[in-house]
């Protein structure tokens, strides 16, 4: 499944400084995607360093905004979204250093 991922507010750091990737994602014999797969395949296959700073267990740590083509997935079901070919998902750190 072809996706677009987009990492901001300091995030695109853990990805060796790349802010938009398009990718194409397994579905592992699942006949959905969603989106606790994917972050699984996020962490394994985009996170170069410091996947902590991106991931607290199965989900994103607090303070990461994820969007799935501009809607809050908090709106959509979290980990339970299922994503279709040519999402764009986006996640960005509210978190910053001053």
């Amino acid at each position: 499944m072809q996706l677009t991922l987009e990492f901001g507010g300091g995030l695109e750091l853990l990805c060796q400084s790349v802010k938009i990737h398009n990718v194409d994602v397994d579905q592992a014999g699942e006949e959905k995607l969603t989106m606790r797969h994917l972050l699984s395949w996020v962490r394994t296959n985009l996170i170069k360093e410091r996947p902590e700073m991106f991931m607290k267990g199965d989900t994103v740590r607090p303070g990461v905004l994820v969007l799935v083509n501009d809607c809050d997935w908090e709106l959509s079901g979290q980990l339970d979204t299922t994503l279709d070919d040519k999402d764009v998902v986006v996640f960005i750190s509210t978190l910053h250093g001053g």
